[in-house]
């Protein structure tokens, strides 16, 4: 069977006009001979009346004592539903069609409610209902333990039950529906001139994602990364055939001297507070006290950098006053920037490409920002600036190095 799965969003599925839209692009695969597995999100964001955080409202009410186990029972109704709500639209288009919640789609996951990891995903009762003809839906974000409990996946978990059923059916591609029209340069939000990619590489999507890009989650990229799963993003609202999220080989075939392109895009992650810790002389043991100490105490630190005479880190704005009332039960002082932002140039080219940071630096020094950290890895340098700056840096690196431009010219 020549099979597609198409993820729609909590936007996508939120109304009736974008529902319509929904029934349409499923029409179009019918019509392309895909036998069709469709992904839902619960409809809606915040404050929908079924958005999963509305869901969640509803107990926070009374306190945080509701268990894990019963939280992840809450949490799923959402997607059922967005699932047989859809089901019943493509019964009035004559479309016939079964809802599967994700225990009976086959994906099976581990016992650790509201974010669990997938084991294995056994899809034989998908293959059976495609079989007779059904376009199958599956309530995205959750699946079922070994002993039949509901649970789960955590953030972008829809994304996460796409890609994953994806890889089990060996699908053709997988189609993430979003409010956008692809993978943009940056956000569109904040760059006008901002344009969609045609493709970018797995690598390159996971780290647009982890920085702050927001179109997929890099969980789903990474399960799709596997077994070289296609994904394309696309937009709901238009025909546009959206991002290819392909490796590198598939893109280099697809599109010939692709990765002469430097920079893929720009990224911001806002919010963020700055921790800088002198090191004394001979204070050797000091590294893992601050790390232990953050570690014990349940928070994330990123934007890493350790040297004999300095550790220098980022929180989420949220936990700053957590994390320094820990340093200094431990005799430790330090220096914090609050509202700072992380600024991402992102790019497969950038390995081993000399002048990229210099051209980084000058495009800030223009605007007259101060970089207060930077780091980079083989495809990503990123700098941390103050978040007044965020908006101005963001702006500024996509001018300077021309992403306005189509990268496939």
């Amino acid at each position: 069977m020549k099979i597609l799965v198409q993820k729609f969003g909590g936007t996508s599925v939120a109304t009736p006009e974008t529902r319509e839209r929904v029934v349409h692009h499923i029409k179009r695969a019918l019509a392309e001979n895909y036998r069709l597995v469709v992904v839902v999100s619960a409809m809606g964001r915040k404050g929908a009346p079924y958005a999963t955080d509305t869901l969640l409202s509803l107990v926070k009410e009374n306190g945080a004592g509701l268990a894990p186990r019963e939280l992840d029972l809450l949490l799923s109704c959402g997607e059922l539903i967005s699932a047989t709500t859809l089901s019943s639209l493509l019964v009035r288009h004559g479309i016939k069609s079964v809802v599967l919640t994700g225990g009976q789609a086959g994906i099976i996951t581990n016992n650790q409610f509201t974010n669990a990891q997938i084991i294995k995903v056994n899809p034989k009762r998908i293959l059976d209902e495609l079989e007779q003809g059904k376009v199958v839906i599956v309530t995205g974000f959750q699946g079922q333990t070994a002993d039949g409990e509901v649970t789960t996946l955590g953030r972008g978990g829809s994304d996460t039950t796409a890609t994953a059923l994806g890889v089990a059916l060996q699908a053709e591609y997988v189609d993430i529906f979003t409010d956008v029209e692809g993978v943009m340069t940056a956000d569109p939000r904040i760059v006008e001139d901002a344009t969609p990619l045609d493709m970018v590489t797995y690598y390159e999507m996971c780290n647009l994602a982890f920085q702050g890009a927001k179109v997929v989650h890099p969980r789903a990229v990474e399960i799709a990364m596997q077994t070289n799963v296609p994904i394309r993003v696309r937009s709901t609202m238009s025909d546009h055939p959206g991002t290819l999220v392909t490796n590198m080989n598939e893109s280099n075939e697809l599109a010939g001297e692709i990765h002469d392109r430097l920079i893929t895009g720009i990224t911001q992650m806002p919010s963020v507070t700055q921790i800088k810790i002198t090191v004394q002389h001979g204070q050797f043991d000091l590294h893992l006290k601050v790390f232990q100490a953050m570690a014990d105490h349940e928070i994330s630190v990123d934007f890493i950098s350790v040297n004999p005479s300095e550790i220098a880190y980022t929180v989420k704005d949220e936990q700053a006053d957590k994390a320094l009332g820990i340093l200094r039960e431990l005799g430790i002082e330090p220096e914090l920037h609050r509202h700072c932002a992380k600024v991402s140039t992102v790019g497969a080219g950038i390995a081993g490409m000399p002048g990229v940071m210099a051209k980084i630096v000058e495009a800030l020094t223009e605007e007259d920002i101060q970089i207060l950290q930077s780091a980079d890895s083989h495809t990503t340098i990123w700098v941390l600036v103050r978040g007044e700056d965020m908006v101005k840096a963001v702006r500024a690196l996509h001018r300077k190095f021309n992403l306005h431009r189509s990268n496939y010219a």
